[in-house]
């Protein structure tokens, strides 16, 4: 039960921002206690994203990968490094489109909240309004994630 209970916060977590109203992070705020960060080796993340915007969610994740290239933070680039999303190949039920963040190894310590991220590459509040709105208006839900250690590696004896 603890187990799917950190599954379920760390899908909360990677929603979060997207339900805020007119919050706005710069660069030049402090981190927020509310940072998503993973203490296991991999980290899952799953979303449903509404099927007329998949287009606009993965525009996000490449402006997000963009903006972890960019950075001057070595952190942001080693979490480029290991940071994957897959695509359902089929719809759900509803129609809505399941994406899966795989982020292998992560970086201890990092913050992997989306907006965070595409905040600090973007300080200009308008540019950040703009953001906000097309990364909360491309979601159907958050299915839930978690941090997970490595039980078995098949690749070694």
């Amino acid at each position: 039960m603890r187990r799917l209970s950190g599954f379920l916060l760390a899908g909360a977590l990677l929603m979060l921002p997207a339900f805020y109203g007119d919050v706005a992070v710069s660069a030049q705020d402090p981190p927020k206690s509310n940072a998503l960060t993973f203490d296991g080796d991999t980290a899952i993340l799953t979303v449903a994203i509404k099927p007329d915007k998949t287009a606009d969610f993965e525009q996000i994740m490449k402006d997000v990968s963009a903006a972890l290239m960019k950075s001057e933070k070595p952190e942001r680039k080693q979490q480029a490094a290991g940071w994957k999303i897959v695509k359902s190949a089929t719809p759900m039920k509803d129609g809505n489109v399941v994406y899966m963040h795989l982020i292998n190894p992560v970086v201890k310590g990092a913050d992997y909240t989306v907006l965070a991220i595409l905040y600090e590459a973007n300080p200009d509040p308008a540019a950040q309004r703009a953001i906000f709105e097309k990364y909360r208006d491309s979601f159907a839900a958050s299915l839930g994630g978690g941090a997970f250690t490595t039980a078995v590696d098949l690749s070694k004896p």
